[in-house]
């Protein structure tokens, strides 16, 4: 049986099996029944998979979280790519790493290394002059390391890979003291805006292969419970100043930049503006690159982005 490629030279006329890491799994309803709606996912992407026959016995055959191993072949529907399965069941790890099943090649991670970014972390840590500032930031990521390390910054939607959170809260750093140099705003507060603004994700996510909603998190939600975790730590540092610790909390709650996208409040410092704007593109510029990559396609423009609302060009070949 001929092997898949990689997901990324994945093809319409691709067929064969291979190795995956189930990141979503649903049971719909089709014009002939029941049908299973898979995300699929390696190191190098994730594409759609939709099993159509022998569902009733193929979908307790594994779970969202298990490597699988996947017999299908390459479609087209709606200009999307997408693999049509006819086999799947879990991988059973001693049997299958003699036919090539590795599991760091089916868990995609952040294209620097995880170390890499930790120094850039305690760089800008030991840049930050504030000592209350300082002492809350450094708490935090003492309090998290493990999770700060390995933590995708979202499910889907931007950097949802393994290493994502820390690249994306760097980036957003990077941006923020540019920004902030040029209109004057106090880096100290800005550097604690970009690693902070999402630390609710540790507790909103649950993640070991896959990420999935934790209860808090689908009760509570990222951003009040960052807020929550900010506020514990700050309490325990004798006479952190409460303005500072509000100003802080303002970052947090209103880096959505409106109420219509989420945050309860809108930005309302200069350090607040920049934080969300820097927020915004980062994660919009991760989707746009992300989108490029995996289109499909050998034409001047991808297929339609809904979430972005456009094609977009692929650049000069």
């Amino acid at each position: 049986m001929n092997r898949l490629p990689l997901v990324r030279e994945l093809t319409a006329e691709s067929a064969g099996s291979g190795f995956f890491l189930c990141a979503r799994k649903e049971i719909r309803p089709g014009r002939k029944g029941e049908f299973i709606a898979l995300l699929l996912q390696d190191r190098s992407g994730r594409v759609p998979a939709k099993i159509f026959d022998n569902v009733e016995r193929l979908r307790g055959e594994f779970e969202v979280g298990d490597f699988v191993k996947v017999k299908g072949k390459g479609n087209v529907y709606n200009e999307q790519l997408e693999l049509i399965v006819e086999n799947v069941r879990r991988v059973h790890p001693d049997q299958d790493r003699a036919f090539g099943f590795r599991e760091e090649d089916c868990i995609p991670s952040a294209p620097r290394p995880v170390e890499q970014m930790w120094a850039e972390l305690q760089d800008l840590l030991g840049r930050i002059s504030n000592p209350s500032v300082k002492a809350l930031v450094e708490r935090i990521i003492h309090t998290y390391e493990a999770q700060l390390r390995i933590w995708p910054a979202a499910q889907v939607v931007h950097h949802a890979y393994r290493g994502g959170f820390l690249e994306h809260v760097l980036t957003i750093a990077r941006v923020g003291l540019s920004l902030a140099g040029e209109y004057g705003a106090d880096r100290d507060l800005v550097v604690a805006g970009a690693l902070l603004h999402d630390i609710g994700k540790l507790k909103e996510f649950d993640y070991d292969t896959a990420v999935s909603y934790s209860r808090e998190g689908r009760f509570i939600g990222h951003i009040t419970l960052g807020v929550l975790m900010v506020q514990d730590a700050a309490h325990e540092i004798a006479d952190f100043p409460p303005v500072l610790l509000a100003e802080i909390e303002h970052l947090i709650v209103s880096h959505h930049g409106s109420t219509d996208l989420g945050s309860p409040v809108e930005p309302m410092s200069v350090e607040a503006f920049i934080l969300a704007m820097a927020d915004e593109l980062d994660a919009t510029l991760n989707q746009v690159r992300q989108a490029i990559e995996e289109d499909p396609g050998d034409a001047e423009f991808t297929v339609y982005q809904r979430r972005l609302g456009r094609v977009l060009w692929k650049g000069r070949r």
